[in-house]
């Protein structure tokens, strides 16, 4: 629903073409906010640009290859002038630390971690200066919960949650809240591929006994954009359903 706070307002959400990034750039469109959406695939960009803005919303579709610093430099530079960043494009390879190769880990670091550090190295600045603005950075469960696949990706999350608590405390006193969504298990295509029929399986040890879905992780981030989390900064929410470690003794 469009609110008046939220008009005229600026988002740049990478990585918002699937998944979660797509649910919120549509949520965050739907609240009135102008969005700027990263992606890879110009038809996915575009089929998302027209139901943005066949629902009364704004939006266009920006182009970049994250693991290149030159690509993301240039993002930064055609979203001008930004009230909310959302650092959301994430890669992962669930592999074993020996079978990991030295590519797939700087390609993880590049998109994962590095990405979202040249985006608000380059935009956070400003932000401070107009005294206003908002950086969400989604990380994972993984960068809490070691296992024994996937440590180079649960590596790159654990680094962008201490980032998000580093930049909360540099840009903080100047106006700019700094924050971080923690999903669990998500039904995304990427978490469908992986897992097929099987994906229902992830959300089994959880509280809540399903899997999360896109726009629950979505609502969390509308939440930290408005003035309603005003004094949240530098926290990192966990959306996994409830670990069952949380049931009382």
């Amino acid at each position: 629903m469009t609110t008046t706070e939220q008009r005229g307002r600026t988002a740049l959400v990478t990585g918002a073409t699937a998944g979660i990034g797509r649910a919120v750039a549509l949520h965050l469109a739907a609240s009135g906010i102008d969005v700027i959406a990263h992606g890879r695939d110009p038809e996915r960009g575009a089929q998302l640009v027209k139901e943005i803005t066949e629902d009364g919303g704004t939006a266009r579709f920006v182009t970049a290859d994250l693991t290149k610093t030159e690509e993301v430099r240039a993002l930064a530079e055609e979203a001008g002038e930004i009230d909310i960043l959302v650092n959301n494009a994430g890669i992962y390879a669930f592999t074993n630390t020996p079978d990991t190769t030295a590519e797939s880990f700087d390609r993880q670091f590049a998109v994962n971690t590095r990405a979202p550090f040249l985006l608000v190295a380059a935009l956070a600045s400003g932000m401070a200066a107009r005294g206003h603005g908002s950086i969400v950075n989604i990380t994972s469960t993984a960068a809490t919960s070691p296992a024994p696949i996937g440590s180079a990706y649960g590596a790159s999350k654990a680094a962008v949650e201490l980032l998000t608590r580093s930049w909360a405390t540099e840009f903080g006193a100047r106006g700019v809240r700094v924050n971080g969504v923690s999903p669990g298990p998500v039904r995304t295509a990427g978490t469908t591929a992986m897992l097929g029929d099987d994906v229902e399986m992830l959300g089994r040890a959880n509280l809540r006994e399903r899997i999360g879905e896109p726009d629950e992780i979505a609502r969390v981030v509308g939440f930290l954009v408005d003035s309603d989390s005003s004094y949240i900064n530098g926290t990192v929410i966990v959306a996994n359903g409830g670990e069952p470690s949380a049931l009382p003794a």
